[in-house]
């Protein structure tokens, strides 16, 4: 039987991981290692200053007090015991597009399989004014991940997986969009002159690509982005290599 671990960002309690885990059921054993509170936005971060909590909150349902890197991680030494045959991340409550793969714990999930040796997906939901309906989401995850299964994908690489709310189309592979990059900030002060500053999301001006994983989802499509753990630009070593740098040794 097939070894499917689960995990997210949004928390063991999120709707969204139990859509996906429950979907995904009918293609092999699932697993879930999720984090035990909201991780979003941790991007790859790994936990090296603490010990882990790990708890069995079911049958096959654990939760560690760390991020989704330390789930995958803590899944794979301590509960599975061996690399699973497909890391599934999310459904974030949220997309998941363009540049915010870097700040993304969904897509993290999915990046620390990869390295460790399974295909993966990272799988997203946009937003809607009601409440969230994971079921479209699911589906296309545990169509994907069957065909991954099958298939296989390219060395190294996972599908960073955004669904609309309103998916009237089919599915359409892209890149990622990019954008003029901003960062919303909230301040207030007091008496003792102390400051506290929150992040907020900001207008972002976004670059018009029919291919992106942005514009694609405007559409109606659903956006399938393959995305690689190697950040060389391959384009740029000629331009680095012609750079007048000198080395320590020719130092006088």
């Amino acid at each position: 039987m097939r070894q499917i671990l689960v995990t997210n960002d949004d928390g063991i309690e999120a709707d969204g991981l139990r859509a996906l885990a429950e979907t995904l059921r009918t293609l092999g054993d699932v697993t879930v290692v999720a984090p035990a509170e909201e991780n979003s936005a941790v991007s790859h971060a790994l936990t090296v200053r603490r010990a882990l909590q790990l708890r069995k909150v079911s049958e096959a349902w654990y939760s560690v007090d760390g991020t989704p890197t330390d789930c995958v991680n803590v899944a794979v030494s301590e509960v599975m015991g061996r690399v699973p045959d497909l890391v599934v991340s999310g459904i974030n409550n949220g997309l998941n597009v363009g540049d915010d793969v870097t700040y993304s714990g969904t897509v993290a999930g999915a990046l620390e399989g990869v390295l460790l040796g399974a295909p993966a997906l990272a799988v997203s939901l946009q937003r809607s004014s009601g409440s969230m309906d994971y079921t479209a989401a699911a589906q296309v995850a545990r169509q994907l991940a069957e065909s991954v299964l099958d298939q296989g994908l390219p060395h190294r690489t996972l599908l960073n997986v955004n669904v609309p709310s309103d998916a009237h189309h089919g599915i359409r592979v892209t890149v990622q969009a990019r954008r003029t990059q901003a960062v919303g900030l909230y301040r207030t002060s007091d008496a003792e002159q102390q400051s506290s500053v929150w992040i907020r999301s900001a207008e972002l001006d976004w670059e018009p690509d029919a291919r992106s994983d942005y514009d694609t989802i405007l559409a109606g499509w659903v956006s399938v982005t393959p995305l690689q753990t190697d950040w060389t630009n391959h384009a740029a070593l000629g331009v680095v290599e012609a750079l007048t740098v000198t080395t320590p040794a020719e130092v006088k």
